[in-house]
């Protein structure tokens, strides 16, 4: 960095031919980055010769564009007496956003997790709550992962001396205050301006597990600077087609001291995510590398596939040993959906699976994890004994109510992950938010292990649950009206002007 650069400066250069923006006050030309930006050239030139922070920072993590970016482009810092400061004129949208968010419940207020998603619906702007809640194509397996807990019914024990409960456990060898881990979700900072950092504040105070995204807001290092003596955190991957940029990730990651390696496996092509495609035709300033200069084609395809170019569909089986070679972490395929590929994953000597369907985002009508389950656990169950202190299982999707968790252990999962829950609880009240969802899950843990006459994880057992009726897939699934109510049902395409 040199001599500082006035603004004015900068504001020459604002074409495709020469282009410079201001990142958190710092100078850039990206001219010869246009064409390689995930989200296309367009996106970028409407913040050509302007300062493009507040654009940049809900999406990529604070060191994107100093990593990618050679050195020499880093042109310097902004003058900053050269700035002229611009009044924000606040759209009806905004103006609307602030009065809800000075009207939310009191946390006080919040009951179940639930509640933080119908706060977050309403303050969240749209494009990300688009984002967020958005699943794909018909968006049948993302109602799916709730409906299959509702047909699991309890067969509760009696008269067992359930005056102290405890629902401490171990996932993959590393202590957690609860049988549930904070599961990989991306882009924190859509919904709030700590993005990630809530839940690892929250996490270390009270000692649950965090995954960490590969598609956070916040930027790896500044997650974990984040943690406290001790807390424990896992690190999901996308893998990259540049197998180097990934051997530097995993092997950063774990001499970081990260405890698990998630490799995500279902998603070779992210699925049509149409809430969030829809939101993109609002504002059109952003083109997919892979659609400019062509015709026929649709503009967008969502936040979601403009940061997931990068993801590596030729991934297979035959990468496993190179995994294994490149790090001593545990290493666990999150995304498997049938028995037979989670045998292979045991028989390759991986310490795991997550039986996931993506949140519902990726291949639609696929079954629930917690369907899976049974016939996983079935097959696991011939390759020795069983639970094996060699190999854990997984499950993530749908969970709101501590008594999934617990119909899911009962059925032989490890633990579980919760995603969505967690990041709606950031959503609509930062840390406080996480802190509040960690106790909600610890009363109703508390509650149900009593009624179900479990006094530890351990005594789940599958006699304490009924899940005859989870392959039947209409006609014996009992309403949800609280997930029911913060539904988004999908809407088709709208006319400009209404006639």
């Amino acid at each position: 960095m040199s001599a500082l650069i006035s603004s004015q400066t900068v504001a020459e250069h604002a074409s495709a031919s020469s282009c410079w923006i201001i990142v958190h006050g710092k100078v850039y030309d990206v001219t010869e980055f246009l064409p390689e930006h995930p989200g296309g050239s367009r996106i970028i030139l409407k913040y050509a010769g302007k300062d493009a922070t507040e654009a940049y920072d809900p999406i990529h993590p604070p060191d994107a564009i100093t990593t990618h970016l050679p050195k020499e482009k880093h042109l310097g810092a902004v003058d900053p007496g050269t700035v002229i400061k611009v009044v924000k004129e606040l759209t009806a949208e905004e103006i609307r956003r602030q009065e809800l968010m000075a009207a939310r419940p009191s946390i006080d207020e919040i009951v179940n997790l639930h509640d933080f998603e119908a706060v977050a619906k309403a303050i969240l702007p749209a494009k990300a709550w688009a984002y967020y809640s958005s699943a794909s194509d018909d968006e049948i397996t993302i109602r799916e992962n709730r409906a299959a807990y509702q047909r699991i019914w309890f067969r509760p024990r009696v008269l067992r001396d359930v005056s102290v409960v405890d629902w401490s456990t171990t996932i993959l060898g590393q202590r957690s205050s609860l049988p549930v881990y904070i599961s990989a979700t991306a882009l924190g900072k859509l919904g709030h301006p700590d993005g990630e950092l809530n839940l690892t504040r929250a996490a270390g105070k009270h000692g649950v597990i965090q995954m960490i995204p590969t598609l956070a807001s916040c930027s790896f290092d500044e997650i974990v600077d984040a943690t406290v003596p001790g807390q424990t955190q896992f690190v999901q991957l996308y893998v990259n087609r540049d197998r180097e940029i990934t051997r530097k990730y995993v092997q950063h990651a774990e001499k970081r001291g990260v405890k698990g390696l998630f490799i995500t496996v279902d998603a070779p092509q992210l699925g049509r995510r149409e809430k969030d495609m829809r939101m993109k035709f609002v504002d059109e300033s952003g083109v997919a590398k892979v659609q400019e200069n062509q015709s026929g084609v649709k503009k967008d395809e969502g936040v979601a596939r403009a940061i997931s170019s990068f993801i590596d569909p030729s991934l297979s089986w035959k990468d496993i040993p190179w995994f294994k070679s490149i790090t001593n972490m545990p290493i666990v395929l999150k995304g498997v959906a049938t028995p037979e590929d989670a045998l292979m994953a045991y028989d390759y000597g991986l310490a795991g699976i997550v039986l996931s369907n993506h949140g519902g985002r990726q291949l639609d009508t696929a079954r629930s994890g917690i369907e899976n389950l049974i016939e996983v656990v079935a097959a696991l169950k011939t390759r020795g004994p069983w639970p094996n202190p060699k190999f854990e299982v997984f499950v993530d999707g749908g969970i709101r109510r501590a008594s999934d968790v617990l119909k899911a252990i009962a059925l032989g999962a490890s633990a579980v992950g919760v995603g969505r829950a967690f990041m709606y609880s950031f959503c609509a009240y930062g840390q406080e938010g996480v802190e509040k969802a960690f106790q909600i899950f610890r009363d109703e843990l508390e509650m149900n292990m009593r009624l179900i006459g479990a006094r530890t994880i351990d005594e789940l057992s599958p006699e304490m649950v009924d899940a005859s009726a989870i392959h039947s897939h209409a006609g014996l699934t009992p309403a949800d009206n609280l997930y029911n109510t913060t539904y988004q049902p999908l809407a088709l395409a709208q006319f400009k002007t209404k006639l």
